[in-house]
C-alpha cells in the first residue's frame, strides 16, 4: 500500500482556500500558511503490512545564554514521532514541554527574545522522570543546531549522551537543495509556512515540518537524508600548523578556525579522508604531513564531549 498523506487538524475552511488560490494564480502573491499542529504526516492505516517503525524525539530548549558550562535551561520542548526506513512520518505526539527556574534572574535579551519571564520559570522544575521515560523510547534525538541544543542537555540530562543525534540543519544538505539559508525561519518561509518562534514545543514542530513533507520536487521527505547522513561515520581533521596565508583557502574549503587551539578544523566522512590529505598537502603544506583527526559517529557527534579544539589524545595519519 503506498502512503497516504495525513492533514493537520485545524485547515482552514474552503472559503479561505479559494482566496489563496486565487491570490497565488494571480502571479502577484505568495501566501505563506500558519504551521498546524499534526498528529500524523503519513496515515498510519497505509503503512505497509510489516513495515517497521522507529521512534525519534525532535528537541528544542531555551536557556539563559550561549555558554552550557555557565548557562542553564529554562525551557525543554520534545517532540516524539514514530517514522519508517522511507522518511514517512506516522504518529506524532509532545513528549514534554515545560520550564525550570535557573535560579537567577533572566536576561532581559533573553526575555526580549522568548516571551518567557521570571515569573514564568520562578519556582518550576523539570520533570526529570518524564524527560527519561520519553528518551528511553527514542533510537535518535534531533535537533536544529544540534551542537547547541547536545551540550545543554547532557549537562541536565546525562542519560542524552547516550543517545546517537542529528541535527536537522547541518544533516540535511539544505544547500544542495537549492536552499541558501538553513535557519529555521528561512527554511519554514521558503516551505510556504510560519510559526511563532522562539518557544520549544513550536520551534519542535516547525522543524518536523522541514523533516516530514517531502520537497517539491516530488523527492523523499529529508528526514530520509538526515538519518542516512547522522548515521555515517565521519572525520574531524584538525589542519595543525597551517600556515596563516592559507585561512582564506581553508575557509573557502569549509574549514573552521577554533580560537581555543589556534588550529582550523573541518568534518568529512570517514572515505573521504585521504583525499583531504592528499589536497592539504598540495594546496596548504607543500608536502605530506601526519595530521590529527577523531573518527566521529552519531553517539558522538555535536556533543561537547568531542570539543572543536584540539584534543591532546587525537589520533594522527
Amino acid at each position: 500500500m503506498t502512503p497516504q498523506p495525513a492533514a493537520p487538524g485545524g485547515a482552514p475552511g474552503p472559503e479561505l482556500e479559494a482566496l489563496r488560490l486565487r491570490l497565488e494564480e494571480s502571479g502577484y502573491f505568495r501566501v505563506l500558511r500558519r504551521l498546524l499542529r499534526r498528529d500524523a504526516y503519513v496515515d498510519p492505516r497505509s503503512a505497509p503490512v510489516g513495515a517497521r517503525l522507529f521512534t525519534a524525539l525532535y528537541v528544542d530548549t531555551e536557556t539563559t545564554g550561549l555558554e552550557p558550562g555557565a548557562d542553564k535551561v529554562i525551557e525543554l520542548g520534545m517532540l516524539a514521532f514514530d517514522y519508517d526506513l522511507a522518511g514517512n512520518v506516522y504518529g506524532v505526539r509532545d513528549a514534554f514541554e515545560g520550564l525550570e527556574d535557573p535560579g537567577r534572574p533572566l536576561p532581559q535579551e533573553v526575555v526580549d527574545i522568548t516571551g518567557i519571564t521570571d515569573a514564568d520559570v520562578r519556582g518550576r522544575r523539570f520533570d526529570d522522570a518524564a524527560v527519561a521515560g520519553a528518551l528511553a523510547a527514542a533510537d535518535l534525538v534531533i535537533a536544529h543546531n544540534a551542537a547547541f541544543d547536545r551540550p545543554f542537555l547532557e549537562r541536565r540530562f546525562p542519560a542524552f549522551a547516550a543517545k546517537p543525534w542529528a541535527c536537522s540543519q547541518r544533516d540535511v544538505p539544505w544547500r544542495d537543495l537549492g536552499y541558501p539559508s538553513s535557519s529555521l525561519e528561512y527554511l519554514a518561509f521558503r516551505r510556504g509556512f510560519f510559526f511563532d518562534g522562539h518557544r520549544a514545543i513550536v520551534d519542535c514542530r516547525a522543524g518536523l515540518e522541514l523533516l516530514a513533507v517531502p520537497l517539491p520536487d516530488g523527492g523523499p521527505p529529508p528526514l530520509l537524508e538526515l538519518r542516512r547522513s547522522a548515521l555515517k561515520r565521519t572525520v574531524r581533521l584538525w589542519a595543525e600548523g597551517a600556515p596563516i596565508a592559507k585561512k582564506d583557502l581553508l575557509k573557502a574549503r569549509g574549514y573552521r578556525f577554533n580560537g581555543a587551539s589556534r588550529v582550523w578544523w573541518r568534518e568529512l566522512p570517514v572515505e573521504d579522508h585521504d583525499a583531504e590529505l592528499a589536497w592539504l598537502a598540495a594546496e596548504v603544506y607543500g608536502r605530506a604531513t601526519t595530521l590529527p583527526y577523531r573518527e566521529l559517529g552519531a553517539a558522538e557527534r555535536y556533543s561537547a564531549r568531542v570539543p572543536e579544539s584540539l584534543p591532546a589524545d587525537a589520533a594522527r595519519r
